[in-house]
């Protein structure tokens, strides 16, 4: 029951996700974007 509940939750995630970024540019710049956040926290 667990793994089905995962399954549809990640499933759901990544849909909202690709919804929020229409293009493969809008993802790139969506991941960019957290690279450079998580860069910044690292430097701290």
């Amino acid at each position: 029951m667990k793994k089905i509940i995962m399954t549809l939750s990640i499933a759901a995630l990544a849909g909202l996700a690709l919804a929020g970024c229409n293009t493969m540019a809008g993802i790139g710049k969506d991941l960019q974007g957290a690279g450079k956040a998580v860069e910044k926290s690292a430097e701290k």
